[in-house]
């Protein structure tokens, strides 16, 4: 009998990109490294919503060209091996997908990658003439609901799901799968994470989970 599919999901700030997050590189390519600092610092420590995240940065970020979203995405310290591990996915008959808070701009880049969905916050395009609509900024349990989503269209069970995070924005979508992965994680995932591991090649995070159980 064949093993049911599985989905993979994959959390980017943090996870796909070590030690930093797309709203960084992007604001690193816009000299303006200290005012992006700040508001992560609000965003993770002193409970700033998402979508308000959203609104101050896209004030920041108000000059930014294509040319400095592809020199922020190219340039980016992403774990190795991400291609490899999604073309593997593919090839034991499995779906991946990114689901992540940051812009759909930057996020809908790793189609390209191999991934079958990439879901972000839904923000202007550029270059910027619209403002943020913050109905469309995700939060932790958007994660869930796109998730329950993607199931439906894959035709996967939520409980045959895989999920890679690092901090308090997976939470929730930890405690609705089964098997979880902590790839660099903080104290937010202590104890719901099912794996964990730090390194900087996610083809060692995915042997964790690779074999079907």
């Amino acid at each position: 009998m064949a093993s049911a599919r599985r989905l993979h999901l994959f959390d980017l700030d943090g996870t796909l990109i070590r030690g930093s997050a797309a709203a960084v590189e992007i604001s690193r390519q816009l000299g303006l490294g200290t005012e992006i600092a700040e508001l992560e610092s609000e965003f993770l420590s002193r409970g700033l919503a998402p979508d308000e995240f959203a609104v101050r940065a896209r004030e920041l970020w108000a000059e930014l060209t294509p040319g400095q979203l592809s020199a922020a995405f190219d340039g980016a310290p992403w774990l190795d091996g991400i291609r490899e591990v999604w073309a593997d996915i593919r090839k034991q008959g499995d779906y991946c997908a990114v689901i992540s808070l940051s812009p759909d701009f930057f996020v809908a880049r790793l189609l390209d990658w191999g991934a079958h969905a990439a879901h972000g916050s839904r923000w202007p395009v550029l270059p910027f003439t619209e403002p943020v609509d913050r109905a469309g900024i995700l939060n932790a349990a958007a994660k869930v609901k796109i998730a329950e989503r993607l199931c439906a269209e894959f035709g996967v069970r939520l409980d045959h799901c895989v999920a890679y995070g690092d901090s308090m924005s997976d939470a929730e979508i930890f405690t609705v799968v089964p098997r979880t992965v902590a790839v660099n994680a903080d104290h937010h995932l202590s104890g719901l994470a099912s794996h964990s591991y730090t390194g900087g090649d996610l083809r060692e995070a995915y042997e964790l989970v690779r074999l079907r159980q």
